[in-house]
């Protein structure tokens, strides 16, 4: 998911983008109220993380104007106001989830994840397949033939990115943008080499490669070159 987390508080903030990138999550960060709304307004987000008290504009005031503007992307709300009227008004202003300080990650974790199968409901399909390769996204498992290949967090994002986009040619703009953190720099080796790791797993061993470099473009996910 690309997920944009708005925060003020530093520590909690990295904590938070770190436990979300590791899970192969890609995180935009605004440290207060009108950098949050900027960002929200500008950018394509699944979700929105917002904190309620930050400073410059409060986060559901950042709601109510998303809202107004049309914009429905899902949005939780952390507080560390728990009452049963603080949760009504989180959600009264628009806010589709309302998550009490201090939370579990492992819970956040599974209410972003809620909301983005609510959100994409047609895009949410259990299996997605190109030839013999197929990857469960419920249970985060990808097989090739009879063969169960192991891959990490960030490489079954990369996979998963590529099978929705399978036939078609990827840049590695629209990889740094829907797999990686907007702050890398475009010129680093990070996607050749994740890209080689990939391709030595679901290739590797196999009669008809399925990933292919298309030079001076990016790359597809095909089973004819």
């Amino acid at each position: 998911m690309h997920i944009l987390l708005i925060e003020d508080d530093r520590q909690a903030a990295e904590y938070l983008a770190k436990g979300l990138g590791e899970c192969g999550h890609v995180v935009d960060h605004a440290a207060d109220g009108d950098a949050g709304l900027h960002l929200a307004l500008s950018g394509q987000y699944e979700v929105i993380v917002v904190d309620r008290m930050l400073p410059g504009r409060d986060g559901l005031s950042i709601i109510r104007m998303l809202r107004a503007d049309h914009n429905q992307t899902p949005a939780l709300v952390l507080s560390a106001l728990g009452e049963v009227d603080d949760r009504v008004a989180g959600l009264r202003a628009g806010g589709d989830d309302y998550l009490v300080k201090p939370y579990a990650f492992t819970e956040l974790l599974a209410r972003l994840d809620a909301l983005s199968r609510r959100n994409h409901p047609a895009t949410q399909e259990p299996q997605l397949r190109v030839g013999d390769l197929v990857i469960d996204r419920r249970s985060q498992t990808v097989r090739r033939a009879d063969r169960r290949i192991r891959l990490q967090p960030r490489e079954f994002r990369l996979l998963e990115y590529l099978m929705r986009n399978a036939g078609r040619v990827v840049t590695r703009t629209m990889l740094l943008e829907h797999v990686w953190d907007f702050h890398f720099d475009p010129q680093t080796n990070v996607i050749d080499v994740q890209i080689s790791r990939l391709r030595s797993k679901i290739d590797k061993g196999f009669a008809v490669p399925l990933l292919h470099t298309v030079r001076g473009a990016g790359y597809k996910l095909s089973e004819s070159p």
